[in-house]
């Protein structure tokens, strides 16, 4: 009898790659738990068990993440107004710490000194998820094969984990799987590598699942109005079928069935790994796109515009911190709590029509409005002296004066070099 090395819980998709690293662990003399997470991807998740069990699994859990995945996690991004490098909204990488509280979880339940996961060498992914694991898991051994060279030199390709599959009865795929890498969840679909890797390379046609092609979205819009209070939505409303959902998942849902009809919230952009190298994704986020537009109307109406220009660094700062992997970090809590502090006031209503890959703003009403109608009104003088106005644009141009009479500067209109006075 072979003496078990220890006990290994696999985040485990039911895919080729995770299906092989379940019987490879299992002839390296583990004893393997498959964990599951249903974060809203479209997946067979009775079948995905069946075969976990079939492969030698010791116990497959299967646990329903999405409505903790909604607000434990999305909502904080719509709070921040996440959005790494002006213009990804982070859905792969807002999950991973989600995916990865509930593997330790698991993990220190069950007793097991290991955790295992099918990220690759090169990416984000495998970041994230150890990181994650050595925050809440101190304790923790990782096991990740595809750095390991015994594993990474044996499977050198998808032929190789096929014929690996074929060997040990693990079901292959029928359908021949997309010329690139997919990754769903609630929040978004990220397509990449494959024949995306050419960055000059067009998207086909077909490669959208969530979203539809603008040209084909219906001709009339769909007018919404959210509101949000703490800087959260707790309600979004059809106008024109006076439909309403008031769960932060059954809200989430609603917003990317609207924005996916109507073909919002897709792009295609380079973008900067932690890791140190550039790649190429294509991303669809229909709910976060609505969200992040009407979240920003209802902020800027109710926020102090110093606080918000703080909260903007921070907004900044919190989303390349969870791109690359901290979200359990002492620095993430902390910004994450002051964003969350400088949401008490953000709450109110917003209206919005979503058409043809766009969202627009239609209106806005707040108890907690910092919006003086009187006071900005070109009829109404208000509370306001002009005159006051006189001296504030004297004050700002001190240093402006001083600049131009202590250095020459050139005038970008006429390109004359001008000095006001010899020194």
């Amino acid at each position: 009898l072979i003496m078990s090395k220890g006990t290994v819980v696999l985040a485990y998709s039911g895919g080729l790659d995770t299906s092989c690293i379940l019987v490879w662990l299992k002839e390296q003399g583990y004893d393997v738990i498959t964990f599951l997470a249903n974060i809203g991807q479209d997946e067979d998740f009775k079948a995905a068990q069946k075969k976990a069990e079939s492969l030698g699994a010791k116990k497959v859990f299967i646990e329903d993440l999405r409505s903790e995945f909604v607000e434990d996690f999305i909502w904080p991004t719509v709070q921040a107004n996440a959005v790494y490098e002006d213009r990804y909204l982070l859905g792969t990488a807002v999950a991973r710490p989600c995916i990865g509280r509930r593997q330790v979880e698991i993990a220190r339940r069950e007793g097991a000194q290991f955790v295992s996961h099918g990220a690759t060498g090169k990416g984000n992914d495998q970041i994230r998820f150890e990181l994650t694991c050595y925050a809440l898991y101190p304790e923790v051994k990782i096991i990740a094969p595809w750095r390991i060279p015994e594993f990474y030199n044996r499977f050198r390709g998808r032929k190789d984990l096929m014929e690996y599959a074929q060997k040990h009865g693990i079901p292959v795929p029928v359908t021949p799987r997309a010329p690139w890498s997919m990754d769903a969840n609630l929040m978004h679909i990220s397509y990449e590598s494959g024949i995306l890797e050419n960055p000059k390379s067009h998207a086909p046609a077909d490669l959208y699942q969530m979203t539809k092609n603008p040209e084909d979205s219906p001709n009339a819009p769909d007018v919404l109005e959210i509101e949000f209070r703490n800087g959260v939505p707790v309600k979004v409303t059809n106008e024109k079928e006076g439909k309403s959902k008031d769960s932060p998942l059954e809200i989430f849902s609603y917003l990317n069935e609207i924005g996916g009809n109507h073909g919002v919230g897709r792009i295609d952009i380079v973008e900067n790994r932690f890791i140190g190298m550039k790649s190429r994704g294509i991303y669809e986020t229909p709910g976060g796109t609505i969200l992040l537009k009407a979240h920003l109307d209802i902020e800027t109406f109710t926020m102090d515009k110093e606080v918000r220009r703080i909260k903007q660094g921070l907004g900044i700062k919190f989303s390349e911190l969870v791109y690359n992997g901290f979200w359990y970090s002492p620095e993430c809590d902390f910004v994450r709590h002051c964003i969350a502090k400088s949401q008490d006031n953000v709450e109110g209503k917003v209206q919005l029509s979503v058409f043809k890959g766009q969202v627009y703003i239609l209106g806005r009403e707040s108890p907690k409005s910092l919006y003086n109608e009187e006071l900005v009104s070109m009829d109404v003088q208000g509370d306001y002296d002009p005159c006051d106005a006189s001296g504030f644009i004297r004050i700002n141009a001190v240093r402006l004066k001083i600049m131009s009479i202590y250095h020459q500067f050139t005038c970008k209109d006429c390109e004359d070099t001008h000095q006001s006075l010899s020194v």
